[in-house]
């Protein structure tokens, strides 16, 4: 089978935005074994958009747009592959009902546009979005060929393609593909990439495939077999093997994230955390802070910017400040054992760095961050040097500091 994607959106012909649409779409077919040979982007206009169709469908059976369902006149996708297929609209009653809903929870009214997006071409198959109020569609046309139309915004598209187009495209194959998604933090991408090269290089099934997403790095096994139980058999020894390489590296499998791994952690073993930071700005506390129910260990977290703020709240010595500075591992160490003790937690985190783009010096450059970690009458601190801008720094300030404690909780009988 052969697809062609096609991004709709004057904004992304302008470059307001990114098409990181067509490199999901391209990986996930990829995976389910349909081959993408052209992408597409064309703006809002009907002519072009019948063009693309009609010149797609020409190379291939299977197109797959992304973009043009808001409630604006100028969100023509609908409209236009009613016109292609010579298809009525017509209003889908359960969409209606959602899109009504979804407003007055958010207490609006529902407008002409917004009712736009609950008509679709007769006979299609909708699929529904929790995320937003562009619901998508699967359109079957003749000669078999297939249209399936997703929301602009990743949010929205990769669930909507995963839960629905996924199992939808399955019964186009032979087989079936399964996946298993390794989560690692503390190595980058190509590091990973050296220590299970082979594995990548030498496996044809299951396939191997490493890639970045944000400051973590992300391995996907996937198997083609004629059954899940069969494909899981084959993804199983290669996964021990990287798991053996890699180790306490992989902080997870599946879809999460490395904040909401360790504070299951920190419930689970019924231990409360407080945190101190400085050129975070709290960022700390509001990854934590992501993970529902953290209520029940998360105590305190609190930013104390000034060095007067860090002697006065935290306890930290002035002479600490004095003789090392607010940038140091002594005033990191002092922070950390304070907000863990003037919180009662069982453990305290702080931060306390340079995050730019100035203030930094030889000595100490734009990028140096120290993170005190108390657990339970015991302190340590960690230093770190990260390139980038200032946000790219205090986000691996962060996510740093999050995967030490994961360890040390990992390393620590408590």
């Amino acid at each position: 089978m052969k697809a062609e994607v096609i991004g709709i959106g004057t904004e992304l012909l302008l470059g307001d935005i990114v098409n990181s649409n067509a490199q999901f779409l391209a990986q996930e077919l990829a995976y389910l074994g349909i081959d993408v040979y052209h992408q597409t982007v064309v703006g809002d206009n009907e002519e072009r958009i019948l063009k693309a169709f009609d010149d797609a469908f020409k190379r291939c059976d299977l197109v797959i747009t992304t973009g043009g369902l808001g409630p604006t006149q100028d969100d023509l996708t609908k409209e236009m592959a009613a016109k292609y297929f010579n298809k009525e609209l017509v209003l889908h009653e359960k969409s209606l009902r959602y899109i009504e809903s979804y407003f007055r929870k958010n207490g609006r009214e529902l407008k002409g546009g917004n009712k736009k997006q609950a008509y679709f071409p007769k006979d299609a198959i909708v699929l529904s979005n929790p995320h937003g109020t562009a619901p998508g569609a699967v359109i079957e046309g003749v000669n078999s060929k297939i249209l399936v139309i997703l929301p602009g915004p990743p949010r929205e598209m990769k669930p909507m393609f995963l839960n629905h187009v996924v199992p939808y495209l399955s019964k186009f194959t032979d087989s079936i593909l399964v996946s298993k998604i390794l989560r690692t933090f503390g190595i980058g991408e190509g590091f990973m990439a050296e220590q299970v090269g082979d594995i990548i290089e030498n496996n044809t099934n299951p396939t191997v495939a490493p890639y970045a997403k944000g400051v973590e790095a992300i391995l996907r096994i996937t198997a083609k077999a004629q059954s899940e139980e069969e494909a899981n058999k084959l993804i199983e020894p290669i996964e021990k093997e990287i798991r053996k390489r890699l180790g306490k590296n992989i902080y997870a499998e599946g879809e999460t994230t490395l904040e909401n791994v360790v504070v299951e952690m920190l419930i689970q073993k019924k231990l409360t955390i407080a945190t101190a930071e400085s050129c975070t700005g709290g960022l700390l506390a509001s990854t934590l802070i992501n993970y529902p129910g953290i209520s029940e260990i998360f105590v305190e977290g609190i930013v104390t910017y000034s060095n007067e703020a860090k002697i006065k709240r935290l306890g930290v010595k002035k002479e600490t400040i004095e003789s090392y500075g607010a940038v140091s591992e002594q005033t990191a160490k002092e922070m950390a054992e304070g907000i863990a003790k003037t919180s009662s937690a069982d453990i305290g985190i702080s931060i306390t760095g340079i995050a730019g783009p100035g203030g930094g010096s030889e000595e100490k450059p734009v990028g140096l961050v120290y993170v005190g970690l108390y657990i339970k009458g015991q302190v340590k601190v960690k230093e770190f040097n990260f390139q980038g801008d200032r946000q790219k720094i205090r986000i691996r300030t962060v996510m740093n500091a999050i995967d030490w404690l994961r360890r040390e909780l990992l390393n620590n009988s408590i």
